[in-house]
């Protein structure tokens, strides 16, 4: 029986999350945020908001997770965890 491929690879890229997605599904899960992560503005300072740094480590070990990559060392800082861009940047520099 043969399979077709695009419609297989077209079904797995559509389950794949977003960068975006996965940071804002992280945030929600273990940011400690006082607002929804789903209602925050990309530019928002997040740590005004609630994240700490134990928050922001939780929260980076997720995005690992979720997206399968690692934060390199040189960008484990408070600056790539302070707004909803920056991580995404990280994360999509990071993959």
């Amino acid at each position: 029986m043969h399979q077709d491929q695009t419609s297989t690879a077209t079904s797995v890229a559509l389950d794949a999350p977003t960068t975006e997605q996965a940071v804002r599904r992280a945030l929600a899960a273990h940011g400690r945020l006082v607002v929804d992560a789903a209602d925050v503005a990309a530019i928002a300072d997040l740590y005004a908001l609630g994240l700490t740094s134990h928050a922001t480590v939780t929260v980076m070990l997720a995005i690992e997770n979720d997206l399968d990559l690692e934060f390199p060392d040189a960008l484990l800082n408070r600056s790539t965890f302070a707004t909803i861009e920056s991580i995404v940047a990280a994360a999509e520099a990071s993959a």
